[in-house]
């Protein structure tokens, strides 16, 4: 018997119409990448599905964790290869099921090389009395039900091998990573921007992170640790990343000695965009990404988000504007996130919170507000006290490593 396969379909990758051979190739390049350290014999494209074989020596569990964290696959599957033979596709079938507790089954087959001389239904009918046939002869009592099956035993004859399965699971869904451009995301520490981040990575951005912190927090309530741990579950899902620490509680100090109560956490939002915006630059990423959820907080009615992104000369895109904060939840603990968030840690932007703060400001009032503001001298000070980290995904294993260089601001993009 031939050792197990991984087989991966892809499914929106066919919406690209000219567009579908590179997005398949960045599919497949990130799935070399993604199993780096593993042994592969091969990896295999056969009429639109991509075939991973993997040597004796290999870890299955472990290829399975890494392809489940590629983005752009549909579904996945461990197949037995076999050859495009009748009485071979039955025997394998039976091995595929024969474990498995059901009451009713199905086989469902699909001939994407016609060279083989049953058709799809011919081979659904024949494999399916062999396993009819098996199951009686092994006491088993058990029936064919074509809809919505216990169990389905599936056959896909290919230019390559024919694969067996029984089991789909499902991918990430989404495009292949790093097929969108560059964003930039503020990474808070909490649940929202976390989520969101992936969001993007999902469709294809590749994403760098900005994180803002203070200083005061008693012993080991630093932000600074969930920021990095954050950062170390999202990477695998784009290979790379730049994490840059900003310390921003010098810089509040300054907007509550000159500015309004009641706007202090829409400024504090509008210069770290400016300051998250002046890496974005220099990166040439092209938009700026944030966790926003309308209307979740004081600072995120539709006004306020509105004026606070009017101190951005980028786009800012808000993927979770439209979810809840229990999909939220819901989702970090899907992508391994949430534990990291829950952790106890000294987030910045309730320092000096405001006691009535505003709810429906506008940009000129915001304008208004900073006019006491040395404004391009701040975010000069945010960006120039930035500390950068950068991570790799290697071989299953996330590394970092720290720059020792400090960054001059262009007073041009301030």
């Amino acid at each position: 018997m031939s050792q197990l396969a991984i087989v991966v379909h892809y499914h929106e990758l066919w919406l690209k119409g000219g567009n579908r051979r590179f997005f398949i190739s960045k599919l497949v390049s990130n799935l070399r990448s993604g199993l780096e350290g593993i042994p592969v014999e091969k990896i295999e494209q056969p009429n639109d599905r991509v075939i991973i074989r993997l040597k004796e020596a290999a870890s299955l569990e472990e290829a399975l964790r890494r392809v489940e964290r590629t983005s752009g696959i549909a579904y996945y599957a461990v197949a037995r290869p076999v050859e495009r033979e009748i009485n071979a596709l039955c025997d394998a079938a039976w091995q595929e099921i024969e474990p498995c507790a059901f009451a009713t089954f199905a086989v469902r087959a699909k001939r994407s090389d016609k060279s083989f001389p049953h058709s799809s239904s011919e081979t659904e009918k024949l494999v399916g009395k062999h396993l009819l046939d098996s199951l009686n002869a092994a006491g088993r009592s058990a029936r064919v039900k074509l809809n919505d099956p216990d169990v389905t035993c599936h056959i896909e004859i290919t230019s390559g091998p024919a694969l067996v399965y029984a089991h789909k699971v499902p991918g990430a869904g989404g495009l292949p990573a790093n097929t969108a451009g560059k964003m930039t995301c503020l990474l808070s520490g909490g649940f929202d921007s976390a989520v969101a981040a992936y969001h993007m990575m999902k469709r294809g951005a590749h994403l760098s992170f900005v994180h803002f912190y203070g200083s005061g927090a008693r012993p080991g309530e630093s932000s600074i640790h969930v920021a990095r741990g954050l950062v170390r579950q999202l990477v695998p899902w784009q290979f790379t990343a730049k994490l840059y620490r900003v310390p921003f509680e010098e810089i509040q100090r300054e907007i509550v000695r000159y500015a309004p109560e009641p706007c202090r956490v829409l400024l504090y939002r509008r210069m770290m965009l400016r300051i998250a915006e002046a890496f974005a630059r220099r990166n040439r990423a092209l938009a700026l990404v944030t966790g926003d959820s309308l209307g979740q907080v004081a600072s995120q009615t539709l006004r306020n988000m509105v004026s606070v992104e009017a101190a951005a000369k980028m786009p800012v895109f808000r993927p979770l504007a439209g979810t809840d904060k229990l999909e939220i939840i819901e989702a970090a603990r899907k992508i391994g996130t949430h534990d990291i968030s829950a952790e106890p840690f000294h987030d910045c932007c309730p320092v000096f919170l405001p006691r009535s703060p505003s709810l429906h400001a506008n940009a000129a009032d915001l304008e208004a507000a900073e006019s006491g503001l040395d404004v391009a001298g701040l975010v000069r000070q945010g960006v120039e006290g930035a500390t950068l980290e950068t991570y790799r995904y290697v071989a299953g294993q996330v590394e970092m490593s720290e720059s020792p260089r400090k960054f001059k601001q262009n007073a041009a993009i301030a």
